[in-house]
């Protein structure tokens, strides 16, 4: 599994996400409750950026329709959406935050 940096942590302002590209997979990467998630920046119900949604409890909220998707694991807790979304593993190296998009063999 490959990591690379998605950006600082000092640049992520607590339940504000951050869109990022990585081995052009959009990412939204988001800081709450303590923990740094990455969670797929595309909605699965609407090609809609999830980064411009809002987070609370750790959900992230599409902005277009309303639905609510897990942080921790992607899954949709309300419709429109009824499929999940992809998360990815983070790991914080310093100010670093390393996420991997990559899948295992």
């Amino acid at each position: 599994m490959a990591f690379v940096r998605a950006c600082g942590l000092s640049e992520l302002e607590e339940d504000t996400p951050k869109r990022v590209e990585l081995d052009g997979t959009p990412v939204s990467v988001v800081r709450t409750e303590g923990e740094v998630f990455a969670i797929h920046d595309i909605c699965s119900h609407a090609n809609v950026s999830l980064s411009e949604g809002e987070v609370e409890d750790c959900q992230i909220e599409c902005w277009l329709h309303g639905s609510s998707f897990d942080l921790r694991t992607g899954k949709p807790s309300g419709l429109p959406a009824t499929r999940p979304v992809p998360v990815y593993p983070v790991k914080i190296e310093g100010d670093d935050v390393l996420v991997s998009v990559t899948q295992e063999s």
